[in-house]
Parts: structure tokens; sequence; C-alpha cells
């Protein structure tokens, strides 16, 4: 039978020898594996006698730990040198030119977002937000909207199921809930927008079941009409873009305000296109109001000693008006076409002073 000696220096020529992981585990499994050769000389130690046996397994698990201390080494080496390879072969050119143009874009919705927050912020509003997902009291009740109102019935409002006391949550039909929860937790003097997402059972050109809103609030104890007019007038002003624009308030009727006014602009439709700022004709963009002194009580507060305006308008409606966008559907189609070419470069980032497009 070979020597121990011969036997370790036959098994670490061949460790190094291995020229890659493979061939070392060959290796491995031929030495340590259950019918490896040192494997087979551990078996041969129950038929010796207990001298014999003792001398012989001290032997042989010097060989094993050093065989195996081999294996590693080299496995380790043959690792490093793997990656040296790998490096040298992959490498990059950080010299390449750039691509010729931005592959993504802001989606129109979102750069208009950022133009109305930083309009109003320049009026001194601040943005509050709220859940999507609300209760009956701050999506209709406190709102003033009485039980037998349309907007209540399931044909106008995403309903959830029904709970075991009887009430249903729902997914908000406006940004106004977060009116009530700003009311409940702030003091006045208030003066927030609350822009976001709403949700509602209806879909055409100039409609979708989730659209973006926004809406202001401003409460204090001298607020009135005239103070909302000159907001929403500079609003528009900035967010178009002209020197002048006219407005027209329309009465109206809205149950969270009172008096309420629907708000046109004038614009001329020449060649297909809406201009706004210029011509006879009008259009409508939002509503408005003095808020109801139900809402004031609703977010307990004292209709007798606090007053207010509020105001609502469709984000997605006035981004099609501005940037002749001809179907509110495609806002939500994730077209890559339409957003390369209705999309604005990552770093437009609109500023009164700068400019907002």
């Amino acid at each position: 039978m070979m020597s121990l000696s011969t036997l370790a220096q036959e098994i670490l020529a061949e460790v190094a020898a291995a020229a890659d992981e493979p061939q070392l585990e060959a290796v491995r499994v031929s030495a340590l594996g259950k019918k490896g050769s040192i494997s087979e000389r551990m078996k041969s130690l129950g038929a010796m006698s207990p001298e014999e046996r003792k001398e012989a397994g001290a032997a042989l698990n010097v060989l094993k730990d050093r065989v195996a201390e081999a294996i590693s080494v080299r496995k380790t080496y043959l690792q490093e040198q793997a990656l040296e390879q790998r490096l040298a072969s992959e490498k990059i050119d950080v010299t390449l030119p750039v691509r010729p143009q931005a592959q993504g874009t802001v989606h129109p919705v979102s750069q208009v977002w950022e133009e109305v927050v930083q309009i109003f912020g320049d009026l001194g509003f601040s943005v509050a937000e709220g859940p999507h997902i609300e209760d009956d009291f701050h999506n209709f009740t406190a709102l003033n909207i009485p039980p037998e109102h349309p907007a209540r019935q399931e044909h106008d409002t995403f309903y959830f199921n029904e709970k075991p006391d009887g009430s249903r949550m729902v997914l908000r039909t406006h940004t106004s809930p977060v009116q009530i929860r700003t009311m409940l937790s702030s003091k006045p003097p208030i003066r927030i927008i609350a822009p976001g997402r709403t949700y509602r059972c209806d879909s055409d050109m100039t409609h979708t079941p989730m659209f973006n809103q926004i809406e202001g609030l401003v409460l204090d104890g001298t607020t009135h009409l005239g103070n909302l007019k000159w907001v929403l007038t500079e609003f528009c002003r900035s967010f178009f873009e002209v020197d002048d624009v006219k407005m027209r308030f329309r009465a109206s009727h809205f149950p969270f305000t009172e008096p309420s006014m629907e708000v046109d602009i004038n614009c001329s439709w020449e060649g297909g296109q809406v201009k706004i700022g210029q011509g006879n004709s009008w259009l409508e963009i939002l509503g408005s109001g003095m808020v109801h002194p139900n809402v004031i009580r609703a977010g307990g507060l004292d209709p007798d000693h606090v007053q207010g305006y509020a105001f609502g308008m469709g984000l997605d409606r006035i981004a099609m008006l501005k940037y002749g966008i001809p179907d509110l559907r495609a806002f939500f189609e994730a077209d890559l076409r339409w957003l390369r070419h209705y999309g604005f470069r990552a770093l437009q980032v609109p500023t009164l002073v700068g400019g907002l497009s």
C-alpha cells in the first residue's frame, strides 16, 4: 500500500496542478469524498489494534487537514485569477459620447402640478395632503352633501365593501376632504392648496375614472369675494403666461359653498386651437365660492367668527388647455411617442423667475 507521505505528495501535486475550480473540485472528491483515497484509508482503521489505530488515525487527520487547507488556498487563488481575467476582458470605455438626446421626459400633469404649486406658493399658500380612501363624513357629510345627492350614488362613486357597522369607505371623489381635515387639525388663518388624485365613475374624451385635481381654501375673519377674484385672476395670468386675462364669474350651486360661482376665462378658437387672453369666446375652468357655514361648523369652527373662500379645478383639464392636448385619456395610456411629444425635460423645473413653461 502507498505510504501516507507518498499519498500526500501525490494529492498536493494534483491540487497545485488544478487549472480551474471544476478541476480542483474533482481533486477534492477523489481525496476527501466518500470513496476518496483518504476516506478509504480512514475506513481501514477499524481492523487495526488500538495502538496502531491511534497512531494511524492521528496521521490521517493531519493529512486530511493539510489537503483541505491546500484546496482552500488554491481555490482562493483561482477565484482571484478568474476575477482579474474578467476585469481585464470586460472593460467600459467611459470616453464614448453620450446619447444625442435624453430618453425620459416629465409627464405634462407632473409639470403642471409643479407650475400650480409654484404660483400659489408665491401667493402665500401651503400644500396640504390627505388619504385617497375616505369615509362618508369627510367625503360627503362634512361638505354639506345631503344623503339624496347624486354624487353619493354608485354610478358616480367608487365604494368599498360594506363594514359590519353598515358604513362604506370610498375612493375620494374630490380633494375637498383635505379641507375638512385641515380645519379639524389647524386654527385660522388657513391658506392651503390641496393637489391630488381623485376618482369617479366616468370615462370619455374629457373625463377619466382617475384624474388630478387641486383645491384651495382660505379661512380667517375678514376674507371676502374680492380676495377670491384677485387670487384667481393672478393665478390665471401667471399660469397661462399672459399679461391680461378677462374672467367671468357666473352664479352656480355647490353644496359646500354659498354663494357659489363658476369661473370662465376669455379665449379664441382660431385655427382649431384655443388661445387664452384674447377673442370673444368664454371657457369654464373652475368652480369657487364662499365656504358654506355648515362646512365651517363641520370643521370645528364658528361661522359667526370665521369666513373664507374655496375653489377647485382639474389639473388635467388646465394642462390640456395650456399645452393643446386634445384627449384626456391619452394622459394615462403610457404611450412613449405621446410622452416624448408632450413631455418636458427632467431639468426643466418651473419657476416664476425662470419661467413656468
